[in-house]
């Protein structure tokens, strides 16, 4: 099973060997509301942990989203141009953001775990 990490900017990242794949948690999906567009980062981009690297549009709001890691961006959701809702329908599955080539893992360890993260969520709501 991959390893699932969460920052306190409600993104997450599933790590599959130096590859995280990258979105938003349902907790935030929840606080935007309705999706309606999102700015893709570019294939080939590097960036580093907690660079704004793509933006979320909603009904109600705009709002960043951050890099828990760094690294190069090597995919992205390209189906989001069309179903940005996919984002809202199934946040941690078909409405991944983007995927990063993990240029340091130890930066994980800074990350929160589920437990962790809910317990945040939970204060946030």
């Amino acid at each position: 099973m991959a390893d699932v990490k969460y920052t306190k900017e409600h993104e997450w990242v599933r790590v599959e060997g130096d590859i995280g794949t990258i979105g938003i948690t349902d907790h935030a999906q929840e606080q935007l509301g309705d999706m309606v567009f999102i700015e893709l980062p570019d294939v080939g981009k590097t960036v580093d942990q907690g660079d704004e690297i793509a933006v979320i549009e909603s009904v109600k709001a705009a709002s960043e989203v951050y890099a828990p890691i760094g690294g190069e961006v090597v995919e992205v959701n390209e189906a989001l141009g069309d179903e940005p809702a996919k984002v809202n329908s199934d946040p941690m599955g078909e409405g991944w953001i983007f995927k990063i080539k993990i240029a340091d893992s130890a930066q994980l360890d800074g990350l929160l775990d589920e437990a962790a993260y809910k317990e945040l969520a939970e204060g946030d709501a």
